[in-house]
């Protein structure tokens, strides 16, 4: 144990953390802009569609246990802030274990998953016949996928995210030049790919480690015992499973917008999905100071400091709105070339067109949602996360109830109102959370404290 240290809540420590983290949200689609380039030229549509639909089964599968990335980088901030070192090793350790425990479970259960997503998607046999194989390969990544989220939020909760930049960057430059190896070097197709995909994850486990190890981390020294102790393993599966929910009814709102779009016709469809590329440019930026949060908040809580605390969720959520209202008004103005850019259909570009404005209202919309769960995550309030999701999302329903006779600018109003909701729902049960928790630390316990 060394002595406690409160965070520098500075905004150039803000815009430090918050950079790396933007530049890897920005690098990590060229993975599968390369990889679809790559696969394209082979000249087999078939290959190309079991790439595209593999991608999506394993965003999905593995996105799902994305909160293992957040938990770790909460408890890890916190641990920190406490000058907690051997705490910080044993939150890795145990992150490590479930990662390894998790990913086995799905290599085994690897034929019911492919079956189950096979049936889901319904594709051609040809594609089927390509996706099984690069499915049958690609599970093996499983236990070293999430034993990267586990290092990223190691190395995020100790305030490198310079670090967790490049591990990010390491991982797809392996996995861009394994790609070009396997596929175009050595002909081995979709396979080929998904290969170049595991052996790029192992690489970066091993290289995570190397790095932590640098940092002092030690965690194959931390004893079984410490690691399976009850209260520190029954709180991070707590926040583990928290924050899966979360991630879980995030995902239900999103299907929700494409799943009923696609009801109103293959041009509505193509549009939203052009436009919905707006919203993600500008997630990139707004993740970049949601993580800012997760760090400074987790450590001047771990660190007992609640002017520091306080000073993080001012300064994240001011740099959040202000990039949101800079990014938003980009949107507005160039969000016409961009449409033209994405797609070469009249019918598209004129109806993406249409709802422009409401894409680059997304931004807005969601800036205090990023800011707050970044606080949220840092502080480890995810019971209360958690349950802010689910209400939001139940304005999400209420809304698309509401809006049906309005078409396609119901489906994006309903979306607004669904972002906006989770951004106004933890902003106004901040004050008690924030309220509970320092004089909790202090030894009294009030009614509502967080956990």
């Amino acid at each position: 144990m060394i002595a406690a240290a409160s965070p520098d809540v500075t905004h150039r420590r803000i815009l430090a953390l918050a950079g790396p983290m933007t530049l890897a949200n920005v690098t990590t689609p060229l993975l599968g802009l390369v990889g679809t380039a790559v696969v394209g030229r082979l000249g087999d549509a078939a290959l190309l569609g079991a790439l595209a639909l593999g991608a999506v089964i394993f965003d999905y599968l593995f996105w799902t246990f994305g909160a293992l990335r957040m938990a770790t980088a909460g408890l890890t901030a916190q641990a920190t802030g406490a000058g907690d070192r051997p705490e910080v090793d044993r939150a890795l350790a145990r992150a490590l274990t479930v990662a390894l425990a998790v990913g086995l479970a799905m290599v085994a259960l690897q034929e019911p998953l492919a079956a189950a997503a096979f049936r889901l998607f319904g594709a051609s046999p040809a594609v089927n016949a390509a996706l099984a194989g690069y499915f049958g390969v690609r599970i093996w990544c499983a236990p070293f996928t999430l034993a990267n989220y586990a290092i990223l939020g190691s190395t995020l909760g100790r305030g490198r995210t310079d670090l967790g930049l490049g591990l990010q960057v390491a991982i797809n430059v392996v996995n861009v030049c394994l790609t070009l190896l396997f596929v175009l070097g050595l002909g081995h197709g979709v396979a080929g790919a998904a290969l170049a995909t595991v052996l790029a994850e192992v690489a970066g486990t091993l290289l995570g480690l190397l790095v932590l190890r640098r940092l002092g981390a030690r965690p194959w020294r931390v004893p079984l015992p410490e690691i399976v102790e009850r209260a520190g393993l029954i709180r991070m599966l707590s926040v583990n499973g928290d924050v899966m929910v979360r991630t879980l009814a995030l995902i239900t709102a999103l299907a929700l917008f494409s799943g009923l779009g696609a009801r109103d016709g293959d041009v509505t469809l193509a549009a939203n999905a052009v436009l919905q590329n707006l919203f993600l440019i500008g997630s990139f930026f707004l993740d970049g100071f949601a993580t800012a949060a997760e760090v400074l908040c987790g450590q001047a809580l771990g660190a007992r400091d609640e002017g520091a605390f306080r000073g993080a969720v001012r300064l994240c959520l001011g740099w959040c709105l202000g990039f949101a209202l800079a990014v938003s008004g980009l949107f507005l103005a160039l969000g016409g070339p961009f449409i033209d850019a994405v797609t070469s259909a009249p019918e598209v570009r004129a109806f993406a067109r249409d709802y422009l404005v409401y894409a680059a209202l997304t931004p807005l919309a969601a800036a205090a949602a990023f800011a707050f769960d970044g606080v949220y995550i840092g502080a480890t309030w995810t019971r209360a996360m958690r349950n802010l999701m689910l209400a939001a999302l139940a304005v999400d329903a209420a809304m698309l109830a509401l809006t049906r006779d309005l078409g396609n600018a119901g489906l994006w109003l309903a979306m607004l109102a669904f972002l906006a909701a989770r951004g106004l729902g933890q902003a106004l049960l901040y004050p008690r959370l924030a309220a509970g928790a320092f004089p909790r630390l202090r030894g009294a316990v009030p009614a509502g404290a967080t956990r």
